[in-house]
């Protein structure tokens, strides 16, 4: 199970709030146990960062790199539905999951306070299924 820190939650939940109305997206790094370490903003460069994200290219590269220098994995990718209350991955973050190992969380902006869920896509099967994470205190 994926284990975030309290400050990580709220540095993803600003992301997106300063993204809005366009989606953002970034990676988070961790241990071999799935303990966060690390989030890494990326910057939006879909067509319309309205309703979807792309990351760019350079920036994804030099995360992966930091990451492996720090000796983290990837254990998540985050984006945003910010019109959003019950965020689940849509048919398009369905068909670009690209890391089936990787836990996808969503953060819906669209009620009074911001809902993040967790997902596993398999992109090859065309499914999804959502997962438990935890945040816990520093």
């Amino acid at each position: 199970m994926l284990t975030l820190h309290s400050p990580q939650l709220n540095q993803i939940v600003a992301h997106a709030r300063e993204a809005s109305p366009d989606e953002c997206c970034g990676l988070i790094g961790g241990t071999a146990d799935n303990r966060a370490q690390t989030i890494y903003r990326l910057r939006n460069i879909a067509p319309d960062t309205l309703v979807s994200y792309e990351a760019a290219p350079e920036e994804l590269f030099a995360a992966q790199r930091q990451m492996r220098e720090r000796g983290e994995q990837l254990l998540a990718i985050y984006h945003s539905h910010p019109r959003s209350a019950e965020p689940a991955p849509s048919e398009t973050d369905v068909r670009l999951a690209y890391y089936p190992s990787a836990v996808y969380l969503i953060i819906g902006l669209g009620s009074v306070e911001p809902v993040m869920r967790a997902f596993r896509i398999s992109e090859r099967e065309q499914r999804w299924e959502e997962v438990e994470y935890r945040i816990v205190d520093e």
